[in-house]
């Protein structure tokens, strides 16, 4: 047992004598690298260079031969020839023939209304006009006995069997029937002119198109009322349909006033559909409204079509360019041009340039610029097509700047 004690003794680690104060230290030592070290990376981070986070723009070609742009502007397609179609009466829709989208021919029966009111006044008048005949008839055959009453009257006068009254009284008979015959030919005339109101009234409840078109809205069913004003209360029609006169499209603009003076009569100008953004429509301008807007401070301006389109429809979203005129110095040039947005050129010493996009950084590029297409500038010299350019550069911006693009 004692040999035991021995080895385990033999075994033990004798340890330094503790000295108050010594650790502590070191500890402190530990936390203030540590802080050190955190404040250096914190001020690093702080203070690096950041990117710059600026909005770019693709370099644009105009192909060769293409007449540069002077305006850019957007608008609708609207028509000129464009109607509801309603009732000249209020009365009761029995029949409709007319859906969306159906191709209608000027004089074609729409609807029909209930006429039943109609024909029974139609026949009335008739009625009343074969009366007013026969009373003309009657008052036609006492006119001619009269006349032969005051003939043989006045033979007898002459004989010396009735006196001058008998033939005075034969005489006011004759007048008499005449001035009758004459209201009843009055009477004829207006039962006559009742027939064709009512004829009139009963062609009302046949509602047929004014022109040809293509109905665009069916606002009415059998059963229901129109009128051709409102009658109040929302369960009342006010037309049976709208029909558009698709061969009278056009486009409708309104151009700030500030820049009217580049849009002329006749003037070339090319339209793309928001809904085809691919198809471009020539066109023209066919006149400019002369009033302004006070409220927007703009110009309205009409612009016809070169030719119409099966997929150009009315109220649809469109976007025009008024091209330049070819005859200007500045007409279209043989070749190809670069454009790029006026906002990304600046200006030093007479010398133009732009900040071009190389990955994540800018480069600083002189170029050389000609005219002016719209609201960009004609590149001679400095881009291609495809380069991407810094637009409305920051003041800040130098040559070789890491930037974020928006």
């Amino acid at each position: 047992m004692s040999d035991l004690k021995e080895e385990l003794a033999a075994l033990r680690i004798e340890r330094e004598p503790h000295r108050p104060g010594r650790g502590r230290l070191a500890g402190w030592v530990v936390v203030l690298a540590i802080g050190a070290g955190a404040a250096w990376a914190g001020w690093q981070w702080f203070t690096r260079e950041r990117p710059l986070e600026v909005e770019v723009a693709s370099v644009t070609e105009r192909a060769a031969g293409a007449q540069a742009s002077v305006l850019n502007a957007s608008g609708y397609v609207t028509a000129r020839r464009r109607a509801t179609v309603s009732s000249k009466i209020t009365g009761k829709v029995v029949e409709v023939n007319v859906d969306e989208g159906m191709a209608v021919r000027e004089g074609q029966v729409l609807a029909r209304l209930d006429d039943s009111t109609a024909r029974a006044l139609l026949a009335l008048a008739e009625t009343q006009v074969g009366a007013a005949r026969s009373a003309l008839r009657e008052s036609e055959v006492r006119l001619a006995e009269a006349r032969l009453t005051l003939g043989r009257r006045e033979q007898l006068r002459r004989d010396g069997i009735v006196t001058q009254a008998d033939v005075d009284q034969a005489q006011a008979e004759v007048d008499s029937l005449e001035a009758r015959i004459a209201a009843a030919r009055q009477q004829v005339v207006v039962a006559e002119s009742q027939v064709a109101l009512q004829q009139t009234e009963l062609d009302n409840t046949v509602i047929r198109a004014p022109f040809s078109g293509v109905a665009i809205s069916k606002d009415a069913q059998p059963g229901e009322m129109v009128s051709p004003v409102s009658a109040g209360g929302g369960f009342t029609r006010t037309g049976i349909c709208t029909i558009v006169d698709m061969s009278s499209l056009e486009i409708e603009v309104d151009v700030n006033e500030s820049y009217i003076n580049r849009v002329v009569p006749e003037q070339a100008v090319t339209a793309v559909l928001d809904a085809y953004p691919d198809f471009a429509i020539p066109a023209r301008v066919i006149t400019t409204v002369p009033t302004a807007d006070r409220q927007k401070a703009t110009v309205l301006v009409r612009i016809g079509f070169n030719a119409l389109d099966p997929r150009i429809l009315p109220d649809m979203g469109v976007k025009v360019t008024f091209l330049r005129a070819s005859g200007e110095a500045d007409a279209p040039a043989a070749r190809a041009v670069s454009l790029v947005p006026k906002s990304a050129v600046r200006v030093d010493n007479g010398q133009s340039y732009v900040f071009v996009v190389r990955q994540n950084a800018v480069e600083r590029r002189a170029i050389q610029t000609a005219g002016t297409d719209g609201e960009r500038l004609e590149v001679t010299a400095g881009l291609t097509a495809g380069d991407r350019v810094v637009v409305a550069p920051p003041p800040t911006l130098v040559d070789g700047q890491s930037i974020v693009i928006k």
